[in-house]
């Protein structure tokens, strides 16, 4: 399985913040979970379908809002 396969959806989301630990083990972090307690702060990969899911723009930070801060819908 390929990395992007591995992860699924999260690896596109604009909610997505990547951490690195000190090992080099990449863990996906769910941003929404910040505010809304539906979501995993880490889930279960991959993620193939996810009510927040939003695809992460060329505008748009990983983990963050349009302009940096976090939904609470």
């Amino acid at each position: 399985m390929t990395e992007p396969d591995a992860v699924g959806l999260c690896r596109t989301c604009r909610w997505m913040r990547s951490i690195v630990n000190r090992r080099g083990s990449t863990f996906y972090r769910c941003g929404l979970a910040d505010s809304d307690s539906r979501f995993p702060r880490y889930p279960a990969l991959p993620v193939l379908k996810c009510n927040g899911y939003e695809k992460a723009g060329l505008n748009t930070e990983n983990g963050r809002g349009e302009r940096g801060e976090v939904r609470s819908d």
